[in-house]
């Protein structure tokens, strides 16, 4: 009984937060603030978070979860990787969709070089590796199998162009975010014919010198 009265007051204080994010801006939202709308005092606020920052990670943690439960169902041994990629794409924006109008401001906060919610900082890595096995299992699981020379590296270079597709959602503003959706059913079969294309001398040089670039800035 205590454990869902709590969770129910984690979840009030990130709904609270992220519509207060909309309405005033995430700079002027306060802990304070965030815990009175919530109905809770702001000691048992700062309880269940240490920061604003600590809420949108949760929020992150949370969609990332959503999105695994999604996409795994729809991932099919016997699919080819472009259907793996399409659905897993098209997932997340679906799970995204009702924070589109917050996608701004987080992604305002989350480039700044001090802040922990870009998904490449240290506080992102539970959510990111969650995410990139998500894509590992697609690329165990479709056939044909990616080429053996790329395949360690592929679920990694896959996440790299759904945080790309992220960036396209957020300033996307057409109804229904039409054109991202758009961009995911073009997209996704060209990128597996890229990995299948990956065979060939001339564009394996290619994908390797991506892989050894985004190796040399993790060092």
């Amino acid at each position: 009984m205590q454990q869902k009265k709590s969770e129910a007051t984690r979840e009030r204080l990130v709904a609270t937060a992220l519509r207060l994010f909309r309405e005033q801006g995430y700079d002027k939202t306060t802990m304070r603030a965030i815990a009175a709308e919530a109905g809770v005092s702001t000691g048992n606020a700062y309880y269940y978070f240490s920061s604003k920052d600590d809420l949108v990670q949760a929020l992150y943690h949370s969609l990332q979860d959503e999105h695994r439960a999604r996409s795994l169902p729809l991932l099919r041994d016997g699919q080819n990787l472009g259907e793996h990629l399409r659905a897993i794409l098209q997932s997340g924006i679906d799970v995204m969709g009702p924070y589109h109008d917050f996608g701004f401001n987080f992604i305002g906060v989350a480039i700044q070089p001090s802040s922990n919610l870009g998904p490449f900082s240290d506080d992102s890595s539970v959510a990111r590796a969650k995410s990139i096995a998500l894509f590992n299992q697609a690329v165990n699981t479709a056939r044909p199998q990616p080429p053996l020379a790329i395949r360690a590296d592929l679920p990694e270079l896959l996440w790299l162009v759904y945080m790309g597709v992220t960036l396209f959602w957020v300033y996307d503003r057409s109804p229904g975010q039409r054109r991202t959706r758009r961009l995911i059913d073009n997209a996704a079969p060209l990128i597996a014919k890229l990995v299948i294309l990956s065979r060939l001398p001339v564009v394996r040089k290619i994908v390797d010198d991506v892989v050894q670039l985004i190796k040399n800035t993790k060092q």
